[in-house]
């Protein structure tokens, strides 16, 4: 999950103090130097790649292996190399071999020329923004063509926004589903909460503070009022706040006081009997209608394409479709 610095207002009574920021200046006294008595010596693997994670918001949570690797790696891709440097200008450790951009337009184009040097014998440390690659970050092509070429891939763990929005939230931890950032686009969104209606674990997702209130309200209407909820934000920062309750209150609290910064949902998962009844459940010749018409305005398309695409994502419970001229009638009868 890409780090963000926070703009929100004075802490709540829910919010918690964290300690240095994302923001924080190199002055600043956590700035997560080496404990006493752990070397910088640790074990970098050669001819290997490391997936490492780097702090979601506060610096001291950069680990020790972390730094070792910044400072002995041969090649160290990073998501964004400015970030990298000013990462660790803050940790004071010195990145010595060489830096490469690595990033979602470029991975794929040069996953085999790093894996090249790990063949070699080189030890090449990949690293996002914040928190683990290949979690909504680059790094997932590394990884397979790694695989595929049966070369060496670990983790040097760490930060983590879902677990820590999980821990905090209060809701069941032993089962869990994380579905990344909801959808862009409404009906798209729609479509992704209705296919989870019926999902037993706890859900985690990412969420943006400019669509934040759209989505609470699609939220509300896939899974009902009374749903509990936890929404995380800013985690590990000065800022961080966890709010508690159900999808109700958590909406009312977005509409009085919209949040800023990056955002963690975690969704409680659908009791036995709202799982029995969601699975029954099927979309009514309206609702089909209405995500048609949200399809084609969203995507340019002509009614009739938007009307074919939606009925075939919704099949009827036996497995056939939707009538199409009864859908179509209906999105007359909106228009009308």
């Amino acid at each position: 999950m890409h780090s963000a610095k926070h703009g929100g207002s004075q802490p709540t009574p829910t919010t918690i103090a964290s300690g240095i920021e994302d923001g924080a200046s190199a002055s600043a006294p956590a700035i997560g130097t080496i404990p006493r008595g752990v070397s910088r010596a640790e074990d970098v693997p050669h001819g290997t790649v490391v997936l490492a994670a780097t702090p979601i918001g506060n610096v001291a949570d950069a680990s020790a292996r972390l730094m070792a690797l910044m400072e002995r790696a041969d090649i160290v891709a990073a998501e964004d190399t400015r970030r990298l440097y000013d990462l660790a200008r803050r940790l004071g450790v010195h990145v010595n071999g060489r830096v490469v951009a690595f990033h979602d337009h470029n991975e794929r184009a040069k996953a085999d020329g790093l894996l090249d040097e790990v063949e070699t014998g080189a030890c090449v440390l990949v690293v996002s923004d914040a928190g683990m690659p290949t979690i909504n970050d680059p790094g997932l092509s590394i990884v397979r063509r790694a695989i595929e070429r049966g070369l060496p891939v670990t983790c040097a763990p760490g930060p983590s926004a879902v677990l820590d929005a999980l821990a905090l939230s209060g809701l069941p931890t032993d089962r869990f589903c994380y579905e990344g950032f909801l959808p862009r686009k409404h009906s798209e969104r729609v479509q992704r909460l209705r296919s989870l209606q019926s999902e037993r674990r706890t859900i985690v997702f990412y969420e943006t503070p400019h669509r934040i209130a759209d989505s609470m309200d699609d939220l509300l209407s896939a899974f009902g009022p009374d749903r509990r909820m936890a929404l995380a934000r800013e985690l590990t920062k000065d800022y961080e706040e966890v709010r508690r309750g159900t999808i109700a209150e958590i909406l009312d609290g977005v509409a009085a006081d919209p949040p800023r910064g990056e955002i963690v949902l975690v969704i409680a998962g659908a009791s036995e009997d709202e799982a029995r009844e969601n699975s029954a459940a099927t979309l009514s010749v309206g609702e089909l209608a209405v995500l048609s018409i949200d399809r084609a305005l969203e995507d340019g398309l002509r009614i009739k394409d938007a009307i074919a695409e939606v009925i075939e994502e919704h099949p009827l419970p036996d497995g056939s479709l939707a009538n199409r001229k009864q859908v179509y009638s209906a999105v007359l009868e909106i228009k009308q």
